[in-house]
């Protein structure tokens, strides 16, 4: 049985913690929770260094705030621990890279958060693109958006210097992922990064993004937002010979619907829009949490990563992407911030 310990136990970390005990993949033995978080006494430590230091521990699950992430991963890899941290894995490309030079040093595994590739759906959506019978992928489309309210204001992710920006890296680096998790990496970006309705500088509300590979022509394009007003999920795959549509995404709290994947071959006959080839799988249960439980400890095992085990790498290069779509942010966005301010006043 791997022994884990988690440091931080907020929403994450009692996810993590009930993963850890459906799956019995292992046992949690030590816990720091920050104010306010509700952690067992019995497995209660008083800092984050308890749980670093417990020879007994070969595992860590970092599930904090985004502004610790990259310090508490380093420790932890330099600790001789296993790692699995939340993402973003930190706030920039160049910060990654000086996670990865430790965990090389270090020996040990480290694994990020990126939960979606663990829905059933984006399973499936893997082992069609893996089997290659509907041939390459051409064009993706992507939108995720949700709706928050001025209780967000009040929050830690609301506040640029602890989250590292706002809708793009809460929750658009999810799909940013799944594009580079299904189709490659890309080199050309276009972005635009705004403000419509919050006005909070360094955390956008709206972000518009155009990807391209310049050596395959692949092309994806994503409107992140937390100004849906109502929660939505849906990604489009367009391949050689065929598709994959994914509307919905199973939660715990229902909001985004339910997880629908409609895969079908290509059409050549007119009229194209003839959905009777088309089949339809809907996921009414939510395991990617267990899922990635147990990629985690199997890759700790085994010493070999899993399909869909998001490694550092994945990481970089997620986040080179996110830096050059904030680059958008931080040359634009200010002017545009105070011209809204003195419109409104």
């Amino acid at each position: 049985m791997l022994k884990f310990g988690i440091i931080g136990y907020g929403k994450m970390g009692q996810t993590r913690h009930s993963a850890i005990l459906r799956t019995d993949v292992g046992v949690v033995t030590a816990i720091y929770g920050y104010p306010g978080d509700p952690v067992p006494e019995d497995k209660s430590v008083a800092t984050p260094e308890d749980v670093l230091v417990d020879k007994d521990i070969e595992a860590v699950f970092v599930c904090t705030i985004n502004s610790l992430n990259k310090d508490l991963t380093i420790a932890a890899l330099k600790s001789g621990k296993h790692v699995f941290c939340e993402k973003p894995p930190a706030f920039t490309s160049a910060e990654v890279e000086e996670i990865r030079k430790v965990e090389a040093q270090s020996g040990k595994i480290l694994m990020y958060g990126f939960n979606h590739r663990h829905h059933g759906a984006a399973v499936k959506m893997r082992e069609i693109v893996d089997e290659g019978e509907l041939g390459k992928v051409l064009w993706m489309r992507g939108r995720y958006g949700k709706s928050v309210d001025e209780d967000y204001l009040s929050t830690w992710r609301a506040d640029p210097k602890l989250s590292g920006g706002g809708i793009l890296i809460d929750q658009g680096i999810h799909m940013l992922d799944l594009f580079l998790y299904l189709g490659g990496d890309f080199d050309q970006v276009q972005a635009m990064v705004s403000h419509l309705y919050w006005h909070l500088p360094g955390i956008e509300d709206n972000v518009f993004i155009q990807l391209r590979n310049s050596e395959t022509g692949r092309c994806a394009s994503l409107h992140s937002t937390m100004i849906q007003w109502r929660h939505l999920f849906a990604l489009e795959v367009f391949m050689e010979r065929g598709y994959m549509v994914l509307n919905g995404l199973k939660t715990s709290s229902n909001t985004y619907g339910a997880e629908q994947l409609i895969v079908a071959r290509n059409r050549t006959k007119a009229p194209a829009a003839s959905w009777e080839q088309e089949s339809s799988l809907t996921y009414d249960k939510d395991e990617s949490w267990d899922r990635e439980a147990r990629a985690f400890s199997d890759w700790i095992l085994s010493g070999k990563p899993g399909i869909g085990s998001g490694d550092s790498l994945g990481a970089l290069k997620v986040m080179k992407l996110v830096d050059e779509i904030y680059s958008t942010e931080r040359h634009v966005a200010p002017q545009l911030y105070n011209r809204l301010n003195a419109a409104t006043g």
